[in-house]
């Protein structure tokens, strides 16, 4: 069974961007490369910061923390 992570990543205007991957730095990558692989609403607005990541296990509960996450 594979890690899961929750990360934060913040753009140039303060907002937060929240997600989960099994790689957290590959991850990052795909972001910053502005390829069809980041998400669409990073696209333009760099420079990005990992702002957080913390370890959470299955796939299925770090789903459930980051839908609380982005409700807040």
């Amino acid at each position: 069974m594979k890690n899961w992570f929750l990360y934060m990543i913040r753009c140039k205007h303060g907002k937060l961007y929240t997600g989960v991957t099994t790689d957290v730095e590959r991850r990052f990558v795909e972001h910053t490369r502005n390829n069809k692989k980041g998400a669409k609403c990073l696209r333009g607005k760099a420079p990005l910061t990992l702002v957080m990541k913390k370890k959470i296990g299955s796939k299925s509960m770090a789903l459930k923390i980051e839908s609380r996450v982005k409700r807040l």
